[in-house]
C-alpha cells in the first residue's frame, strides 16, 4: 500500500512540475532569465525520475 501511495505522490508531482516548466517557459518569453526554464527543468527531471523508481518498485511487487 504505501508504493501505491508513494507513486501517486509522484504523478501528483509531475503535474505540479509541468505547471512550473511551463510558467519558466511563459516567463523567459516575457523576457526573464534563461534560469527559469533550467530551473524548470531541473526539477521537472527529478520529478520524473522519482516516478520511475516509484513505478518500477510498484511493479517488482511485494518482496515478502
Amino acid at each position: 500500500m504505501t508504493h501505491r501511495i508513494s507513486a501517486l505522490t509522484s504523478a501528483f508531482g509531475i503535474l505540479a512540475s509541468t505547471t512550473l516548466l511551463i510558467l519558466g517557459v511563459r516567463e523567459y518569453r516575457s523576457g526573464a532569465s534563461a534560469l527559469w526554464i533550467g530551473a524548470g527543468a531541473v526539477i521537472f527531471l527529478s520529478a520524473l525520475c522519482t516516478l520511475v523508481r516509484d513505478v518500477r518498485r510498484l511493479r517488482a511487487g511485494p518482496t515478502a
